[in-house]
């Protein structure tokens, strides 16, 4: 997987290529980009799918010393990386899981050519119910995060319902999957290091802050939500499409936080429309 060196270090990418409009696909912490692969494959040379493995703490390659990433500078890093690619107005930034984006966007409207917002944290659910809260404690608490990982490395209590990845998705997320994701959490102190600092800079006054953002926010914007999400209340997604100047809703049946994995059929169609019709 090639890699592009940007100010923490080097992020890891993939990118479909073509001469399609770029969409840019954000996970959300302790996953990578594999999250996205059924969206891709949905996609085919629909678009330009580019996909980076962001250091979330299921990443590979190590960061410079002392990088530090929190919430802000994560959503920064995706402009970083949009800027080094040299993304033009035209691109698709595409998150889920996270909130990212839309931090992106209350800091720097200009770098987000078209928005879209696929199940995400937002508001006052920050961090979210359930798994969210579950992965916040576990930051508090000394070696925590290692034992959460190596408690997911049994693939039983994986499915144990209302609890970590089981409570995301509204169907099984494959195994393959989890274990590429906890790898580096269960192998690397340094990748346990960068999300446990990560989550314990999370403030709910973050989301907050970027309604503002996005209430200005006069360019194209979609937001998509599952209407089994039980992280993520459905009533969010009809908000932030209200709030946005420029936003519409789409809501998927058989489908929770994890779109890209409940639903990529529904997400890659939402995503085809919007980019030939904005």
């Amino acid at each position: 997987m090639p890699h592009i060196e940007l100010s923490v270090g080097p992020v890891a990418f993939e990118d479909s290529g073509g001469d399609g409009v770029p969409v840019v696909l954000v996970h959300g912490p302790a996953q990578d980009g594999t999250v996205w692969r059924y969206v891709v494959d949905e996609l085919g040379a629909a678009v330009r799918c580019l996909v980076p493995t962001l250091p979330y703490g299921s990443h590979r390659l190590p960061l410079k010393p002392g990088a530090a990433l929190t919430p802000r500078t994560m959503a920064l890093l995706v402009g970083e990386f949009a800027d080094a690619l040299g993304l033009g107005d035209e691109a698709v930034f595409v998150e889920n899981d996270g909130g990212r984006l839309q931090q992106l966007v209350a800091e720097r409207p200009e770098r987000v050519g078209r928005l879209v917002i696929a199940g995400c944290e937002a508001f006052d659910n920050y961090p979210p119910e359930a798994g969210g809260k579950l992965l916040d404690v576990a930051s508090r608490v000394p070696g925590g995060i290692a034992l959460l990982a190596h408690a997911l490395a049994v693939r039983p209590l994986r499915r144990v319902p209302g609890t970590g990845y089981a409570v995301m998705a509204h169907k099984p997320v494959p195994h393959d999957l989890i274990d590429g994701w906890i790898e580096p959490l269960r192998k690397d102190p340094r990748a346990r290091r960068v999300l446990v600092d990560y989550l314990r800079a999370v403030r709910r006054s973050d989301m907050m802050a970027a309604v503002d953002g996005l209430r200005t926010y006069d360019r194209p914007a979609l937001v998509v939500w599952g209407r089994q999400d039980r992280m993520m209340p459905p009533e969010h997604g009809r908000r932030l499409a209200d709030l946005l100047p420029r936003g519409r809703l789409v809501e998927l049946d058989g489908c929770g936080t994890l779109i890209p994995l409940d639903r990529p059929d529904g997400l890659a169609a939402a995503l085809r429309a919007f980019v030939r019709e904005t």
